[in-house]
This record gives C-alpha cells, sequence and structure tokens, in this order.
C-alpha cells in the first residue's frame, strides 16, 4: 500500500500520495501501478480476495481515484510529457537546488520543441504565495493538473487556471511566472501562448 509508506497524519499522507503520483507521471520514464493504488487502499494487495473498492466511498480515496484518471488524461494528451521519454533533450531542470523552500521544479518538452510542460512540488506543509519560476517562452501558462484541488481531496490552493509569464528572467530563463504551490502539492503547468477562451 502505497499510503501506508507516506509520513504524517491522513491529510499529509494523502497529500503525499498525490504528490508522489504526479512525480510519477511527469518524470521521465514508463509508469506502473499496482492493483489498489490507484485508488489508494489501506492493505497491501492480495490475490485471494477483491480489492477494497468499498473505500471509494471515502472522499479522500475518492479523490486519489480522480487524480489516478486526470493524470492518465494529462499524460495521453501532453505530448511533452512522452515524446522524448528516453532523450536527455525532453528533461530540464528549472531548480532542483532550492532545499530552503523544499521545491523542486523540472521543464518537459516535446519532441518539435513546440510545447513544454512545467512541473513544481512543494514538499512542505507551507503553502507558498508569489513563488517565483523561471519559464522558457512569454505567454499564458494554464494549470493542467494540481494535487491540492478540491476534486481529489485536497484543499484548493491554487493558481485560478494559470498565469500570464511575465518579463522578469528568472532561473537562468527570459520570463518567470508568479505562483501559488499548494502544501504537499504538485502543480503541473502547460505553455499554451495565448490565454484560453
Amino acid at each position: 500500500s502505497m499510503l501506508r509508506k507516506m509520513p504524517g497524519d491522513l491529510w499529509q499522507r494523502f497529500a503525499n500520495l498525490r504528490s508522489y503520483y504526479a512525480l510519477l507521471f511527469a518524470h521521465p520514464g514508463k509508469k506502473l501501478m499496482f492493483m489498489g493504488t490507484e485508488f489508494a487502499q489501506e492493505r497491501e494487495w492480495n490475490s485471494d480476495i477483491s480489492l477494497d473498492w468499498h473505500m471509494l466511498g471515502d472522499p479522500l480515496h475518492l479523490g486519489v481515484q480522480r487524480l489516478v484518471r486526470d493524470l492518465n488524461a494529462l499524460y495521453r494528451t501532453s505530448p511533452a510529457l512522452y515524446e522524448r521519454d528516453c532523450e536527455p533533450e525532453g528533461f530540464e531542470w528549472i531548480d532542483c537546488n532550492d532545499s530552503d523552500q523544499s521545491i523542486v521544479s523540472f521543464l518537459r518538452k516535446s519532441k518539435d520543441g513546440s510545447r513544454s510542460v512545467a512541473v513544481l512540488f512543494n514538499f512542505t506543509p507551507v503553502i507558498r504565495p508569489n513563488y517565483r519560476l523561471g519559464v522558457p517562452a512569454d505567454g499564458f501558462w494554464q494549470e493542467r493538473l494540481n494535487t491540492d484541488a478540491e476534486r481529489y481531496g485536497g484543499g484548493n490552493v491554487g493558481n485560478a487556471g494559470g498565469q500570464e509569464a511575465l518579463h522578469e528572467p528568472m532561473h537562468g530563463r527570459p520570463f518567470s511566472l508568479a505562483l501559488t504551490l499548494p502544501p504537499f502539492g504538485a502543480v503541473v503547468l502547460e505553455h499554451v501562448g495565448a490565454r484560453p477562451a
């Protein structure tokens, strides 16, 4: 049970698990989940009995199932997450040295370089308002996924659907975003250029 391997109280365990699943889907490499982990089954899988489907009556378990469904959909619809999975050019750190705030961020890039996805992880229980993240392109960065969304069992701390890039350099890139990072949360932003209608 992945949920049993997460530290903290119940809220922290579920928040950490949701962030972990976002890391699994956003990081390069093939994806693998075991039976029951898609809805945070509490006990280890047992081939002699059924999965604990009754747990989906709990909003936190149902939220994990919704997140896994949305992560699968995000992965299928974002070429930056799969086209260059085994090529170094498909992955780029934004910042892997922010140990003071316990935040890790990276970019995934599509084969033709036209689509980029920025992924951030806040590994603390503290909300990080106005966190500046360097990005390679101006225009609108749509928040495609936020593991703290209420529908997943989170507190709904986020970025109102996305942010326009500022003409302020950060992390060695010409533009930046001013984001709110949720506690124990992951945020996935995709560069779409113009704000969606």
